[in-house]
């Protein structure tokens, strides 16, 4: 229980800067919820409060620490956190369902079409960790990139959860125009360090302070946004190696973000390609303007022409 409320207040804090705001949609704390059998939302976010849907929900459902019973449709993504998911017999989830830290019951006869992330508690990662290290000393460092990896997992799957279509939609530029996005990158974080730089001279006679943690949390939002495109740029074209034509956007990149991980732990090497990483990362993000668009540096006279 008291796992399930730290979690919640901690991404109640992160989730602040994401949250879309759309017409039709349900956000709530601590408040119940319910949809009933002849009634549509387009998303339901609650923290805390209890979440009934007998009727459908166009588009996703998140909860923080809430109980979810859920009979009828949801259009895409079910992501709990510390949330108890009961799935009836009805329920039909056309895309995946997450739970992390708490409980997911599938009653016979329900529906999901897209995959299932299923983390019972943390216990399961205290015990995975034990496991895998029983018996040797974990340098410090070590523990800190762990606890690095976990907090960006749960911000990648709440990323991928917001934003699945943009997500993909920076992907695929990577892999339609690698270079432009190479090159953007590169020229973003040059921008973004002198900047940077600026802000911090600037500090010493205060006006620069305001100035500086704007830009710390642009930085850390198109790192973030950045880091899940390359995750799932990575997890789909393993899946399509494989000869997976349709690749979820939390298939991708979950698979993706193991892939990633793995290759940030090996020494010197993993520092290097992390790195080159993250520079097509702010390149996929600048350049798509978070993958609203294929070009944000197109001209309005190119696009008329190429349509």
């Amino acid at each position: 229980m008291r796992n399930k409320i730290v979690l919640t207040f901690i991404l109640l804090f992160l989730i602040s800067g994401f949250l879309p705001l759309k017409s039709q949609q349900y956000f709530t704390v601590t408040q119940d919820i319910f949809i009933a059998e002849d009634d549509e939302q387009d998303n339901i976010i609650s923290f805390g409060g209890k979440v009934v849907i007998e009727g459908k929900v166009r588009e996703g459902v998140i909860t923080f620490g809430s109980d979810v019973i859920i009979s009828g449709e949801v259009g895409d993504i079910v992501l709990g956190f510390g949330s108890n998911i009961t799935l009836k017999s009805s329920a039909t989830v056309k895309g995946d369902v997450v739970s992390l830290g708490g409980i997911l019951e599938k009653e016979a006869g329900s529906i999901i079409e897209g995959d299932t992330v299923y983390f019972k508690g943390f216990e399961d990662f205290s015990e995975f960790f034990s496991a895998g290290f029983k018996g040797a000393l974990i340098p410090i460092l070590i523990i800190f990139k762990l606890i690095s990896i976990f907090i960006t997992f749960l911000l990648a799957l709440l990323v991928t959860a917001l934003f699945p279509r943009q997500i993909t939609a920076a992907s695929s530029q990577i892999r339609k125009s690698f270079w432009p996005v190479a090159g953007t990158g590169i020229l973003s974080i040059i921008i973004y360090v002198g900047l940077v730089i600026f802000a911090t001279l600037l500090s010493f006679v205060l006006i620069g302070i305001p100035i500086l943690i704007a830009l710390i949390i642009i930085g850390f939002i198109i790192k973030l946004f950045g880091r899940v495109v390359i995750f799932y740029f990575f997890g789909e074209s393993l899946l399509h190696a494989f000869n997976k034509r349709k690749v979820s956007p939390f298939a991708g990149v979950l698979l993706g973000f193991i892939l990633v991980s793995f290759i940030s732990f090996i020494p010197i090497l993993g520092a290097l390609i992390t790195f080159c990483l993250s520079i097509i990362g702010w390149g996929a993000v600048i350049r798509t303007k978070f993958g609203t668009t294929e070009n944000w540096f197109r001209k309005k006279g190119e696009i008329t022409k190429t349509a």
